[in-house]
């Protein structure tokens, strides 16, 4: 059999019918965050034109919609400092991962004494301006969640450099980390400045809310990026983990995440109709928190045929008829 040159994406969009909003303060956050990033020179050339073609204010603006500018300003930051730590990491071992972490652990941790390098001067900086005016709940999440996040990446690059392809169940629990969402989700709280009770953040019907959402986000995250990681060979994905571990072929394998992309989106929507209630003034924090997620869901759908990260320049037309034709093999 010849080796596929094409797959077809699952209707994803479709299925999701989750109003999409978009944030009139998109442009402002867009600049302000890019003379953030930008400051003392450090992104040049093509990491430079990478930066544009993300569009990562757009993300913000579509997965925080109602939050306030200086609010949606700090999300920004965050989201476009995760995807430059991720751009990072693809090309480290896992002592460079390891060594990241570190930097960016201690600039959290002892902010006012560690002496940082340049992604732990940024760190410090996001960090004072979101303690600011974080609740102390959201402070702990925001760092717990950030700390899995490194231990994650680091697992991750162990994997990578030995050339292990993990099992699904593994895999899973592994992608729930390095995707970052979790840290994104403790935005949410941020943005819309909630102090909602660790024990209702602990419930388990919340935290299922949390995952459904971190699962689409994720998996479907990995259909998109497929073409792009097998252009270099990277396995990491669980395409390939499903092709590897139940001998599929590429479109089955693109199929049967798709399906499961489909059930956690039909997950949350079940999920969040069997809330229970705290009392008026927690449910309308729960409401804001829980839309907040919906907003992650049908955002980064929409968003990822405008960036120019997962299909070029080709992401509209994509989206239309779902067709991805697949690049070379890079040497």
């Amino acid at each position: 059999m010849s080796a596929p040159t094409k797959f077809i994406l699952p209707d994803l969009v479709s299925h999701c019918d989750f109003e999409l909003r978009v944030s009139r303060h998109r442009k402002q956050i867009t600049t302000e965050t890019k003379k953030w990033l930008f400051k003392g020179d450090n992104l040049q050339g093509k990491a430079r034109d990478k930066y544009h073609g993300l569009k990562c204010g757009l993300l913000s603006a579509m997965c925080y919609p109602g939050a306030a500018c200086p609010q949606l300003r700090l999300c920004n930051d965050f989201l476009t400092y995760l995807f430059h730590l991720d751009n990072l990491s693809d090309d480290m071992d896992n002592c460079g991962t390891k060594t990241t972490a570190d930097v960016v652990m201690n600039s959290l941790y002892y902010p006012n004494y560690y002496q940082a390098p340049r992604i732990g001067k940024m760190t410090r900086d996001y960090w004072k301006r979101l303690i600011s005016t974080a609740s102390p709940g959201t402070q702990q999440r925001f760092i717990e969640t950030f700390d899995f996040f490194f231990q994650s990446v680091t697992e991750q690059a162990h994997d990578r450099q030995d050339g292990v392809i993990p099992d699904l169940e593994s895999y899973i629990a592994l992608r729930r980390d390095t995707s970052g969402c979790k840290t994104s989700f403790v935005l949410i709280e941020y943005a819309y400045n909630l102090d909602i009770p660790d024990e209702v953040m602990d419930h388990p019907l919340i935290r299922s809310l949390g995952e459904a959402a971190n699962d689409l986000v994720t998996w479907s995250n990995d259909i998109f990026s497929y073409n792009v990681e097998q252009s270099k060979g990277d396995t990491h994905n669980m395409i390939p983990v499903i092709m590897n571990h139940h001998s599929l072929d590429l479109q089955s394998a693109v199929d049967f995440v798709g399906q499961l992309c489909k059930q956690s989106i039909d997950r949350f929507i079940h999920d969040r109709s069997q809330l229970p209630s705290w009392g008026p003034e927690i449910n309308r924090q729960v409401q804001i928190y829980v839309d907040g997620l919906a907003d992650w869901i049908v955002g980064s759908l929409h968003w990822s045929f405008e960036s120019e990260r997962y299909f070029g320049k080709n992401g509209r037309q994509v989206k239309k008829d779902r067709v991805v034709n697949l690049l070379p093999r890079r040497s």
